[in-house]
Parts: C-alpha cells; sequence; structure tokens
C-alpha cells in the first residue's frame, strides 16, 4: 500500500507539472510584453455615476505604459476616452507626448519650441460637463522649471505651421481676448517643470467649435505659439 500511494503521488505530480510550465511561460510572457511597451491600460474613476471623472478633476480615465512614442519615462500616448454620465452630463480624457513636426513616430501633441517644450514633455486635457457647468482642465509635465506659460483652446486641430490651429475659441464672437468669452489654461511650472491649470463656465462649446489647445511662451490673450495638443473636444 505504502508503494502504490507513492506512485500515485508520483504520477500526480508529473500530471501537474506541464501546467505549472506553461503557466510560468504564460507569466514570462506578460512581463516580457510589459517590458518592451506593447501594454495600454485603461480604468476610471467614478464621480457617484458610472465612471466620470470627480468634480474636482482629480478621476483619471486611462493611462498607458510604453507605446513607443519616444517619452523619455517609457509611457506613451493613450488614446481619448470618455462618456456619459447617468446625472445628464458628460465627460473626456486626452493626453500627449509632445514631438516635432515631422517627427518619426507621428503623435497629436507637436512642440515648435524644444527650448519651451521639449519632445517627449507630455500634456493631459480633461473635460466635464453637466446641467449648470464646463471645465476644461490641463496638466503637463516635463516643461521649463519655474516659469510662465500661456495656454488657450482653439477652433482648428495642430499642424506643422502653429498657426493651423487657427484662432482662440470664443463663445460669442468679440473683437477682444477675455478668459470670460474664452477658454484660457495660464498656468506656472513648478520645480520638476510641471504644471497645471482649469477654467469653468456655464456654456459649452459648439459642435466642432474647439478642436485643439495651444501653449503660448507668455500668459494672457496672445504670445508666441510654442507646441499644441489636437483634443476631440465635445459639444
Amino acid at each position: 500500500m505504502t508503494a502504490q500511494a507513492d506512485r500515485t503521488t508520483g504520477a500526480a505530480g508529473a500530471a501537474r507539472a506541464p501546467g505549472t510550465v506553461r503557466r510560468r511561460v504564460l507569466v514570462g510572457a506578460a512581463a516580457l510584453l510589459m517590458l518592451t511597451g506593447g501594454a495600454t491600460l485603461a480604468h476610471g474613476a467614478a464621480d457617484g455615476t458610472d465612471g466620470a471623472p470627480a468634480p474636482d478633476g482629480g478621476g483619471h480615465a486611462a493611462h498607458s505604459t510604453g507605446t513607443g512614442t519616444g517619452d523619455a519615462s517609457g509611457a506613451g500616448e493613450a488614446g481619448p476616452v470618455g462618456g456619459a454620465s447617468r446625472s445628464g452630463g458628460f465627460w473626456m480624457r486626452a493626453d500627449g507626448v509632445f514631438s516635432p513636426p515631422g517627427s518619426f513616430v507621428p503623435s497629436d501633441a507637436l512642440t515648435y519650441d524644444t527650448a519651451l517644450v521639449p519632445a517627449a514633455a507630455r500634456i493631459e486635457i480633461t473635460q466635464y460637463a453637466d446641467r449648470t457647468s464646463h471645465r476644461v482642465g490641463a496638466r503637463l509635465r516635463g516643461l521649463v522649471p519655474n516659469r510662465a506659460y500661456g495656454m488657450h483652446v482653439h477652433t482648428s486641430p495642430c499642424a506643422a505651421d502653429p498657426a493651423s490651429a487657427g484662432p482662440h475659441y470664443q463663445h460669442r464672437a468679440s473683437a477682444t481676448a477675455d478668459p470670460v468669452n474664452e477658454v484660457w489654461l495660464d498656468f506656472r511650472t513648478d520645480r520638476n517643470g510641471d504644471g497645471e491649470a482649469e477654467a469653468r463656465h456655464d456654456w459649452g462649446f459648439r459642435d466642432g467649435g474647439a478642436r485643439s489647445v495651444i501653449v503660448h511662451d507668455a500668459q494672457g490673450g496672445a504670445g508666441k505659439r510654442v507646441a499644441c495638443f489636437t483634443v476631440p473636444f465635445s459639444s
């Protein structure tokens, strides 16, 4: 009986071995995939309804791990994500990694002045709207430390020519530029070159009217266009 039990145990151990090997191979392949930048992850941060960002702007809807965009940190661009909330509002998030026009790896985020907006600097734009308010937020990483930048929503997508993004988006046609009638996202970077801003209004965008954000070398209503990010804003 003892000999038979030993043989049974040995047979069971042998039977489990192939499955154990297969699992180890799969785990090793997954780890290799992550190291080579082949995985993109998405997650939602709920506002109490169905995955929209929290009203304080703290929600993230997606992030990516290394899609080969040339980001020095190994993190690349994630596609835009968004959705509707049960409260009748909607949300959107898009991020990009800046690169010069004509770079080998195309990007929706273009830098026209790498001294002020280095290649591989990052940008994230969020949009949230409900029945009473409309909010656009911006986070940037990897810029010049302790520097002021201007930024506004513009009417057309980015292209190699900075002027292609068109003028500031305006709620009502106006002869002047101001943060009440436009979306201004001026910010100042910290010692790490990171900055963020948010604009709130009681009006939203017209369908197809807002297509990008432009980073300027100075705050206020004008300034040299140093970078651009094409954003799929919702109306």
